[in-house]
Protein backbone atom coordinates (compact mmCIF):
# COMPACT_ATOMS: atom_id res chain seq x y z
CA UNK A 1 0.00 0.00 0.00
CA UNK A 2 1.46 3.23 -0.71
CA UNK A 3 1.95 5.95 1.59
CA UNK A 4 -1.31 8.61 1.71
CA UNK A 5 -3.65 6.34 0.55
CA UNK A 6 -7.07 5.99 2.20
CA UNK A 7 -7.33 2.64 4.33
CA UNK A 8 -10.47 0.02 4.74
CA UNK A 9 -11.06 -0.85 8.25
CA UNK A 10 -13.38 -3.72 9.08
CA UNK A 11 -15.67 -3.40 11.35
CA UNK A 12 -14.17 -4.87 14.31
CA UNK A 13 -11.30 -1.88 14.14
CA UNK A 14 -14.06 -0.25 15.48
CA UNK A 15 -15.22 -1.36 18.81
CA UNK A 16 -17.34 -3.95 17.80
CA UNK A 17 -18.50 -6.42 20.52
CA UNK A 18 -18.15 -9.18 18.37
CA UNK A 19 -14.63 -11.32 20.06
CA UNK A 20 -13.93 -12.76 16.40
CA UNK A 21 -10.48 -12.83 15.20
CA UNK A 22 -10.41 -10.95 11.47
CA UNK A 23 -10.30 -13.09 8.41
CA UNK A 24 -7.33 -13.39 6.68
CA UNK A 25 -9.26 -11.18 3.81
CA UNK A 26 -9.97 -8.64 6.60
CA UNK A 27 -6.05 -8.89 7.77
CA UNK A 28 -5.00 -7.63 4.17
CA UNK A 29 -6.98 -4.20 4.17
CA UNK A 30 -4.69 -3.46 6.89
CA UNK A 31 -2.05 -1.07 7.16
CA UNK A 32 1.71 -2.11 7.27
CA UNK A 33 3.61 0.51 8.75
CA UNK A 34 7.06 0.40 8.88
CA UNK A 35 8.38 -1.09 12.22
CA UNK A 36 11.34 -2.05 14.01
CA UNK A 37 12.31 -5.77 13.35
CA UNK A 38 12.77 -6.76 17.05
CA UNK A 39 8.65 -6.07 17.25
CA UNK A 40 6.97 -9.23 16.09
CA UNK A 41 3.84 -9.31 13.14
CA UNK A 42 2.08 -10.25 15.88
CA UNK A 43 2.69 -7.63 18.30
CA UNK A 44 2.45 -4.68 15.70
CA UNK A 45 -0.95 -5.92 14.94
CA UNK A 46 -1.88 -5.80 18.70
CA UNK A 47 -0.48 -2.40 19.41
CA UNK A 48 -2.70 -1.18 15.44
CA UNK A 49 -5.77 -2.32 16.96
CA UNK A 50 -5.22 -0.66 20.57
CA UNK A 51 -4.47 2.33 19.06
CA UNK A 52 -7.88 2.32 16.86
CA UNK A 53 -9.72 1.48 19.85
CA UNK A 54 -8.25 3.85 22.14
CA UNK A 55 -9.44 6.93 19.50
CA UNK A 56 -12.96 6.01 18.89
CA UNK A 57 -12.86 5.75 22.61
CA UNK A 58 -11.85 9.43 22.86
CA UNK A 59 -13.98 10.65 19.91
CA UNK A 60 -17.16 9.85 21.50
CA UNK A 61 -19.28 12.69 22.57
CA UNK A 62 -19.98 11.64 25.93
CA UNK A 63 -16.27 11.73 26.36
CA UNK A 64 -15.91 15.24 24.45
CA UNK A 65 -18.26 17.18 26.19
CA UNK A 66 -16.85 15.55 29.75
CA UNK A 67 -13.46 17.30 28.34
CA UNK A 68 -15.35 20.40 27.24
CA UNK A 69 -17.00 20.94 31.03
CA UNK A 70 -13.48 20.80 32.71
CA UNK A 71 -11.23 22.38 30.34
CA UNK A 72 -13.19 25.46 29.50
CA UNK A 73 -13.60 26.60 32.59
CA UNK A 74 -10.38 26.30 33.79
CA UNK A 75 -9.28 28.39 30.89
CA UNK A 76 -11.70 31.03 31.68
CA UNK A 77 -9.98 30.83 35.29
CA UNK A 78 -6.99 31.31 33.63
CA UNK A 79 -7.75 33.97 31.47
CA UNK A 80 -8.69 35.92 34.51
CA UNK A 81 -6.28 35.16 36.68
CA UNK A 82 -3.55 36.40 34.10
CA UNK A 83 -5.32 39.72 33.60
CA UNK A 84 -4.68 40.30 37.57
CA UNK A 85 -1.02 39.63 36.33
CA UNK A 86 -0.66 40.84 33.10
CA UNK A 87 -1.91 43.77 30.89
CA UNK A 88 -2.98 42.77 27.98
CA UNK A 89 -2.37 44.94 24.59
CA UNK A 90 -3.83 43.55 21.77
CA UNK A 91 -4.81 45.18 17.77
CA UNK A 92 -5.97 43.28 14.96
CA UNK A 93 -5.69 44.49 11.87
CA UNK A 94 -6.56 42.90 8.12
CA UNK A 95 -5.01 44.18 4.88
CA UNK A 96 -6.39 42.88 1.96
CA UNK A 97 -3.00 41.20 -0.19
CA UNK A 98 -4.10 42.86 -3.21
CA UNK A 99 -3.87 46.06 -1.89
CA UNK A 100 -0.57 45.47 -0.11
CA UNK A 101 1.04 44.44 -3.28
CA UNK A 102 -0.36 47.30 -5.37
CA UNK A 103 -0.19 50.10 -2.95
CA UNK A 104 2.29 48.99 -0.44
CA UNK A 105 5.47 46.79 -1.97
CA UNK A 106 6.32 48.84 -4.88
CA UNK A 107 8.51 51.98 -4.69
CA UNK A 108 7.84 53.71 -7.91
CA UNK A 109 10.60 56.52 -8.93
CA UNK A 110 10.43 59.84 -7.85
CA UNK A 111 9.42 62.64 -9.91
CA UNK A 112 12.06 65.71 -10.87
CA UNK A 113 10.75 67.94 -7.94
CA UNK A 114 14.05 67.93 -6.34
CA UNK A 115 16.41 68.77 -9.23
CA UNK A 116 17.68 71.90 -8.91
CA UNK A 117 16.30 73.56 -12.06
CA UNK A 118 12.58 72.58 -10.94
CA UNK A 119 13.23 73.52 -7.04
CA UNK A 120 11.55 77.14 -6.52
CA UNK A 121 14.13 79.88 -6.06
CA UNK A 122 11.85 80.21 -2.61
CA UNK A 123 13.31 76.85 -1.44
CA UNK A 124 17.03 77.29 -0.46
CA UNK A 125 18.32 73.38 -0.22
CA UNK A 126 21.11 73.74 1.22
CA UNK A 127 19.46 75.06 4.41
CA UNK A 128 16.25 73.43 4.58
CA UNK A 129 17.84 69.84 3.60
CA UNK A 130 21.50 69.92 4.52
CA UNK A 131 21.96 72.93 6.61
CA UNK A 132 23.31 73.20 10.27
CA UNK A 133 20.36 72.35 12.66
CA UNK A 134 20.11 73.46 16.31
CA UNK A 135 17.87 70.60 17.37
CA UNK A 136 17.44 67.32 16.74
CA UNK A 137 13.66 65.81 16.64
CA UNK A 138 14.46 62.29 15.87
CA UNK A 139 15.34 59.81 18.67
CA UNK A 140 15.79 56.70 16.37
CA UNK A 141 13.56 54.44 18.76
CA UNK A 142 10.14 53.47 19.40
CA UNK A 143 10.34 55.04 22.76
CA UNK A 144 7.36 53.20 24.19
CA UNK A 145 9.10 52.57 27.39
CA UNK A 146 8.08 54.46 30.73
CA UNK A 147 8.73 57.91 30.44
CA UNK A 148 11.59 58.10 27.66
CA UNK A 149 9.03 59.98 25.10
CA UNK A 150 8.45 62.93 27.22
CA UNK A 151 11.84 62.93 28.44
CA UNK A 152 13.13 62.94 25.01
CA UNK A 153 10.82 66.19 24.13
CA UNK A 154 12.61 67.81 27.11
CA UNK A 155 15.84 67.35 25.39
CA UNK A 156 14.77 69.90 22.90
CA UNK A 157 15.37 73.84 24.51
CA UNK A 158 13.41 76.68 23.92
CA UNK A 159 14.59 78.43 20.60
CA UNK A 160 16.85 81.14 21.69
CA UNK A 161 19.83 81.93 20.49
CA UNK A 162 19.18 78.67 18.06
CA UNK A 163 19.76 79.10 14.07
CA UNK A 164 16.71 80.77 12.12
CA UNK A 165 15.82 80.72 8.65
CA UNK A 166 15.11 82.93 6.14
CA UNK A 167 11.45 82.86 6.01
CA UNK A 168 11.24 85.89 8.45
CA UNK A 169 7.37 85.34 9.78
CA UNK A 170 5.70 81.71 10.58
CA UNK A 171 2.43 81.03 9.30
CA UNK A 172 0.92 78.77 11.27
CA UNK A 173 -2.27 77.02 9.82
CA UNK A 174 -5.46 75.33 10.78
CA UNK A 175 -8.80 74.52 9.35
CA UNK A 176 -12.87 74.45 10.41
CA UNK A 177 -15.45 73.52 8.27
CA UNK A 178 -17.91 76.29 8.92
CA UNK A 179 -20.96 73.47 7.81
CA UNK A 180 -20.07 71.26 10.46
CA UNK A 181 -20.70 73.49 13.34
CA UNK A 182 -20.57 76.82 14.68
CA UNK A 183 -16.90 77.90 15.89
CA UNK A 184 -18.03 77.75 19.52
CA UNK A 185 -16.40 78.33 22.88
CA UNK A 186 -14.49 74.96 23.04
CA UNK A 187 -13.15 75.48 19.37
CA UNK A 188 -11.38 78.82 20.76
CA UNK A 189 -9.16 77.07 23.48
CA UNK A 190 -7.29 76.12 20.60
CA UNK A 191 -6.98 79.45 19.70
CA UNK A 192 -5.98 80.53 23.31
CA UNK A 193 -3.41 78.19 23.70
CA UNK A 194 -1.63 79.37 20.66
CA UNK A 195 -1.78 82.72 21.37
CA UNK A 196 -0.59 81.98 25.11
CA UNK A 197 2.16 79.69 23.98
CA UNK A 198 3.56 81.37 20.88
CA UNK A 199 5.31 84.29 20.56
CA UNK A 200 3.42 86.41 18.62
CA UNK A 201 6.02 89.01 17.05
CA UNK A 202 6.94 86.87 14.59
CA UNK A 203 4.13 84.47 13.80
CA UNK A 204 0.94 84.56 12.06
CA UNK A 205 -1.87 81.72 12.57
CA UNK A 206 -4.44 81.61 9.66
CA UNK A 207 -8.06 79.93 10.31
CA UNK A 208 -8.80 78.19 7.57
CA UNK A 209 -12.54 77.13 6.57
CA UNK A 210 -14.77 76.34 3.45
CA UNK A 211 -17.07 79.34 4.57
CA UNK A 212 -17.19 82.66 6.33
CA UNK A 213 -16.40 83.13 10.01
CA UNK A 214 -15.86 86.72 9.58
CA UNK A 215 -19.40 87.32 11.94
CA UNK A 216 -18.34 85.05 14.78
CA UNK A 217 -18.10 87.48 17.40
CA UNK A 218 -15.54 84.85 19.16
CA UNK A 219 -13.27 85.43 16.23
CA UNK A 220 -13.72 89.08 15.94
CA UNK A 221 -12.57 89.31 19.39
CA UNK A 222 -9.19 87.90 18.45
CA UNK A 223 -9.11 89.08 15.28
CA UNK A 224 -8.89 92.62 16.72
CA UNK A 225 -6.91 91.65 19.56
CA UNK A 226 -4.37 90.32 17.31
CA UNK A 227 -4.63 92.06 14.12
CA UNK A 228 -1.05 91.17 13.07
CA UNK A 229 -0.75 87.97 14.00
CA UNK A 230 -4.10 86.57 13.30
CA UNK A 231 -6.52 86.18 9.80
CA UNK A 232 -9.55 84.57 8.52
CA UNK A 233 -9.36 82.78 5.22
CA UNK A 234 -11.69 81.03 2.90
CA UNK A 235 -10.16 77.86 1.01
CA UNK A 236 -9.76 77.91 -2.87
CA UNK A 237 -8.30 74.91 -3.38
CA UNK A 238 -7.92 75.72 -7.46
CA UNK A 239 -5.84 78.81 -6.50
CA UNK A 240 -4.04 77.26 -3.79
CA UNK A 241 -3.14 74.67 -6.17
CA UNK A 242 -1.84 76.57 -8.39
CA UNK A 243 1.79 75.78 -10.24
CA UNK A 244 1.47 72.17 -9.04
CA UNK A 245 0.57 69.06 -10.57
CA UNK A 246 -3.23 68.77 -9.04
CA UNK A 247 -4.15 72.25 -10.80
CA UNK A 248 -7.29 71.36 -12.65
CA UNK A 249 -6.90 67.66 -11.21
CA UNK A 250 -10.32 66.40 -11.19
CA UNK A 251 -9.02 64.62 -7.21
CA UNK A 252 -10.24 68.67 -6.49
CA UNK A 253 -13.30 67.97 -7.01
CA UNK A 254 -13.94 64.70 -4.94
CA UNK A 255 -17.27 64.69 -3.12
CA UNK A 256 -17.16 61.31 -1.11
CA UNK A 257 -13.66 61.70 0.02
CA UNK A 258 -14.58 64.65 2.78
CA UNK A 259 -12.39 63.54 5.07
CA UNK A 260 -9.09 63.50 3.08
CA UNK A 261 -10.33 67.22 0.62
CA UNK A 262 -10.81 69.00 4.43
CA UNK A 263 -8.11 67.51 5.99
CA UNK A 264 -5.42 65.93 4.24
CA UNK A 265 -5.17 67.75 0.86
CA UNK A 266 -5.89 71.62 2.24
CA UNK A 267 -3.05 71.33 4.75
CA UNK A 268 -0.48 70.00 1.93
CA UNK A 269 -1.83 72.74 -0.40
CA UNK A 270 -1.97 75.58 2.56
CA UNK A 271 1.88 74.82 3.17
CA UNK A 272 2.74 74.45 -0.03
CA UNK A 273 1.21 78.26 -0.91
CA UNK A 274 2.72 79.61 2.36
CA UNK A 275 5.21 77.33 4.13
CA UNK A 276 4.80 77.00 7.89
CA UNK A 277 3.57 74.86 10.33
CA UNK A 278 0.18 72.78 10.09
CA UNK A 279 -1.69 72.11 13.49
CA UNK A 280 -5.30 70.59 13.35
CA UNK A 281 -8.08 72.62 15.19
CA UNK A 282 -8.22 69.87 18.26
CA UNK A 283 -5.47 70.45 19.39
CA UNK A 284 -3.95 72.06 22.58
CA UNK A 285 -0.43 73.73 22.25
CA UNK A 286 1.54 73.85 25.10
CA UNK A 287 4.93 75.14 24.65
CA UNK A 288 6.57 77.23 22.02
CA UNK A 289 6.70 75.32 18.89
CA UNK A 290 9.80 77.65 17.13
CA UNK A 291 12.56 74.72 18.41
CA UNK A 292 11.17 72.33 16.11
CA UNK A 293 10.80 74.57 13.09
CA UNK A 294 14.50 73.65 12.03
CA UNK A 295 13.14 70.56 10.38
CA UNK A 296 10.49 69.57 7.92
CA UNK A 297 8.19 67.40 9.92
CA UNK A 298 5.66 64.94 9.99
CA UNK A 299 4.47 63.14 13.26
CA UNK A 300 4.60 59.41 14.29
CA UNK A 301 0.87 57.92 14.67
CA UNK A 302 1.75 56.37 18.09
CA UNK A 303 4.53 54.55 19.68
CA UNK A 304 3.00 50.88 17.94
CA UNK A 305 4.88 51.61 14.67
CA UNK A 306 1.54 50.78 12.45
CA UNK A 307 3.47 49.22 9.40
CA UNK A 308 1.28 50.21 6.80
CA UNK A 309 0.50 53.51 8.37
CA UNK A 310 3.17 54.84 10.55
CA UNK A 311 2.91 58.75 10.32
CA UNK A 312 0.57 61.48 11.04
CA UNK A 313 -0.23 64.70 10.13
CA UNK A 314 -1.52 66.28 12.52
CA UNK A 315 1.48 68.14 13.16
CA UNK A 316 3.83 69.20 10.65
CA UNK A 317 6.25 71.66 8.76
CA UNK A 318 6.94 72.55 5.41
CA UNK A 319 8.54 75.21 3.73
CA UNK A 320 6.88 76.72 1.06
CA UNK A 321 7.37 75.14 -2.29
CA UNK A 322 9.03 72.37 -0.35
CA UNK A 323 9.91 69.62 -3.20
CA UNK A 324 8.70 67.36 -0.68
CA UNK A 325 5.22 68.13 -0.91
CA UNK A 326 5.96 68.50 -4.91
CA UNK A 327 6.54 64.89 -4.54
CA UNK A 328 3.59 64.19 -2.15
CA UNK A 329 1.13 65.66 -5.20
CA UNK A 330 3.04 63.38 -7.77
CA UNK A 331 1.93 60.37 -6.12
CA UNK A 332 -1.76 62.24 -5.46
CA UNK A 333 -2.25 62.16 -8.92
CA UNK A 334 -0.55 59.15 -10.04
CA UNK A 335 -1.95 56.73 -7.51
CA UNK A 336 -4.99 54.75 -6.97
CA UNK A 337 -8.09 57.26 -5.33
CA UNK A 338 -8.46 57.76 -2.21
CA UNK A 339 -10.54 55.08 -0.31
CA UNK A 340 -13.55 56.12 1.19
CA UNK A 341 -13.30 56.53 5.02
CA UNK A 342 -9.41 55.88 5.31
CA UNK A 343 -5.96 58.01 5.56
CA UNK A 344 -4.84 57.14 2.05
CA UNK A 345 -3.88 60.26 1.17
CA UNK A 346 -2.62 61.03 4.94
CA UNK A 347 -0.68 58.06 6.47
CA UNK A 348 -0.44 56.15 3.47
CA UNK A 349 0.59 59.02 1.47
CA UNK A 350 4.07 59.88 3.67
CA UNK A 351 4.53 56.53 4.06
CA UNK A 352 5.20 56.22 0.03
CA UNK A 353 6.92 59.24 -0.22
CA UNK A 354 9.63 58.50 2.86
CA UNK A 355 10.44 54.69 0.95
CA UNK A 356 10.78 56.84 -2.34
CA UNK A 357 12.92 59.55 -0.84
CA UNK A 358 15.29 56.82 0.53
CA UNK A 359 15.37 55.06 -2.55
CA UNK A 360 16.72 57.71 -4.58
CA UNK A 361 19.26 58.38 -1.35
CA UNK A 362 17.21 61.88 -0.43
CA UNK A 363 17.20 62.78 2.85
CA UNK A 364 13.24 62.23 3.79
CA UNK A 365 11.28 64.82 6.23
CA UNK A 366 11.67 64.30 9.73
CA UNK A 367 9.74 62.21 12.05
CA UNK A 368 8.53 63.38 15.36
CA UNK A 369 7.69 61.41 18.09
CA UNK A 370 4.14 60.17 19.23
CA UNK A 371 4.40 62.30 22.46
CA UNK A 372 5.26 65.56 21.24
CA UNK A 373 1.45 65.98 20.00
CA UNK A 374 -0.15 63.18 20.69
CA UNK A 375 0.85 61.38 24.16
CA UNK A 376 -2.59 59.48 24.34
CA UNK A 377 -1.00 56.90 21.53
CA UNK A 378 0.60 54.24 23.58
CA UNK A 379 0.88 52.00 26.08
CA UNK A 380 -1.84 52.24 29.08
CA UNK A 381 0.60 52.68 31.69
CA UNK A 382 2.43 56.01 30.00
CA UNK A 383 -0.07 57.41 27.80
CA UNK A 384 -1.54 61.20 28.93
CA UNK A 385 -4.60 60.64 31.37
CA UNK A 386 -8.00 61.19 29.45
CA UNK A 387 -8.51 64.41 29.32
CA UNK A 388 -12.72 63.98 29.71
CA UNK A 389 -12.46 61.72 32.66
CA UNK A 390 -12.26 63.41 35.76
CA UNK A 391 -8.89 63.08 38.67
CA UNK A 392 -8.64 59.92 40.42
CA UNK A 393 -8.99 60.44 44.06
CA UNK A 394 -5.47 59.96 44.87
CA UNK A 395 -4.45 62.52 42.55
CA UNK A 396 -2.33 60.23 40.85
CA UNK A 397 -0.93 59.74 36.84
CA UNK A 398 1.08 57.41 36.54
CA UNK A 399 4.40 55.93 38.05
CA UNK A 400 3.96 57.39 41.19
CA UNK A 401 3.91 61.11 39.51
CA UNK A 402 0.86 63.36 40.57
CA UNK A 403 -1.34 65.50 38.81
CA UNK A 404 -0.53 68.62 40.65
CA UNK A 405 0.79 71.89 40.02
CA UNK A 406 4.58 71.40 39.56
CA UNK A 407 4.12 67.40 40.19
CA UNK A 408 4.92 65.10 37.29
CA UNK A 409 2.17 65.64 34.60
CA UNK A 410 2.54 69.23 34.98
CA UNK A 411 6.25 69.02 33.70
CA UNK A 412 6.00 66.36 31.45
CA UNK A 413 2.88 69.29 29.68
CA UNK A 414 5.94 71.47 29.71
CA UNK A 415 7.96 69.36 27.99
CA UNK A 416 5.72 67.90 24.77
CA UNK A 417 4.46 70.64 22.33
CA UNK A 418 1.20 69.58 21.63
CA UNK A 419 -2.17 67.53 23.20
CA UNK A 420 -4.18 66.55 19.88
CA UNK A 421 -8.03 65.22 21.26
CA UNK A 422 -9.19 63.17 18.01
CA UNK A 423 -12.37 65.01 17.29
CA UNK A 424 -14.07 64.26 20.75
CA UNK A 425 -15.71 68.15 20.56
CA UNK A 426 -18.77 66.45 22.19
CA UNK A 427 -16.84 66.09 25.32
CA UNK A 428 -16.52 68.10 28.01
CA UNK A 429 -13.33 68.77 30.45
CA UNK A 430 -14.29 68.30 33.72
CA UNK A 431 -14.39 70.94 36.10
CA UNK A 432 -11.11 71.16 38.45
CA UNK A 433 -9.56 68.19 36.19
CA UNK A 434 -5.77 68.24 34.88
CA UNK A 435 -6.16 69.76 31.62
CA UNK A 436 -8.85 72.80 33.28
CA UNK A 437 -5.70 73.44 35.98
CA UNK A 438 -2.71 72.57 34.18
CA UNK A 439 -3.70 74.04 31.07
CA UNK A 440 -6.89 76.09 30.92
CA UNK A 441 -5.90 77.88 33.63
CA UNK A 442 -2.23 78.59 32.27
CA UNK A 443 -3.85 79.99 29.06
CA UNK A 444 -5.89 82.22 30.85
CA UNK A 445 -3.39 83.49 33.47
CA UNK A 446 -0.81 83.63 30.31
CA UNK A 447 -3.16 86.03 28.31
CA UNK A 448 -4.22 88.72 31.17
CA UNK A 449 -0.59 89.61 31.75
CA UNK A 450 -0.12 90.14 28.32
CA UNK A 451 -3.29 92.73 27.35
Amino acid sequence: MSQGEFVHLPSYAFGSSSRQRPSLEDRDWLPSPRLPTAISDKHSRRWRYKCLALQHYLLRPRIIITVLKVAVPCIILLILGGLLVWEPHIELAFYSREWIQSEIEPILPLSDCFRPERVSPLYNVSEAIYGLKQTEVQAGLPLRLGMDCYDFAGTIQDASGSITSNEGITFYHTYWRSDLAPFGTRQEWMLKSFFATQNTDNVRLILWSNGDLSRNSILDYWLRRYPEAFELRIVDYNELARGTELAGSELLMVKDSRAWIDGDLVRLLVLWAFGGVWVDMDSLLTRDLSPLLDHEFVTQWDCYDKMYSPFNGALMRFRQHSPYLCEAFHIMTTSQPPRKGTTDWGSLLYLKLWRRLVAASIPPFKVLPFCFSDGRSCRLDNRLPDPFTPDPVNGRWTMGLGREEGGGLDKVLGQIFSIHLHNQWEKVYPIGGWVERLLLQKYEDGLARTR
